[in-house]
């Protein structure tokens, strides 16, 4: 079961009430999402709670806020995948989010970490010559490159991997 944060806009974007959340969540369950506009594209940029593990998905439209849960999995899925983790490891994502929940914000440490990327996100955009030029599984290596101070790990695709060595079925 897994939870997605989301920011106000975003909430409003999916025309859905935050559910009340009382129980508890895993920790590869746990994630925030926030509506950005790029060049007059919606896009949602979605960060790992505890890894700050980071994707950006552009260009989505209402059918796409209408499935909001399969947008998220499939796109999970294609970057797990185009950053070459092992197959367990991927499913242990994709069974934790077979259900997911739609809630609001809970942590200023995150949309903050989220805001650094954004910004980052929209000059490394600009600087390919927007959207239409962009190489997104590229572009989304190179976010989760990008140092993050509020993370144990210097990197977000480092600390994900420990967090999944460490769920990993020994």
């Amino acid at each position: 079961m897994a939870i997605l944060r989301c920011t106000k806009k975003l909430l409003t974007e999916l025309k859905t009430k935050p559910e009340d959340i009382l129980r508890d969540f895993t920790e590869l369950g746990c994630w925030h999402a926030n509506l950005l506009r790029i060049d007059r594209r919606k896009c949602v940029l979605f960060t790992h709670d505890r890894t700050l593990y980071s994707f950006l998905v552009p260009g989505l439209t209402k059918p796409h806020f209408q499935n909001f849960g399969e947008v998220f999995g499939q796109n999970l899925f294609k970057n797990l995948l185009a950053e070459a983790f092992p197959q367990s490891q991927i499913e242990l994502f994709l069974n934790d989010i077979r259900e997911i929940h739609i809630t609001k914000t809970n942590s200023r440490s995150v949309l903050g970490s989220m805001n650094d990327l954004s910004f980052q996100l929209k000059y490394r955009i600009y600087a390919e010559g927007g959207l239409s030029n962009l190489r997104l599984m590229k572009l989304n290596h190179g976010l989760n490159r990008i140092p993050m101070g509020a993370i144990e790990e210097v990197y977000g695709i480092d600390a994900l991997k420990r967090l999944l060595k460490n769920q990993s079925p020994k």
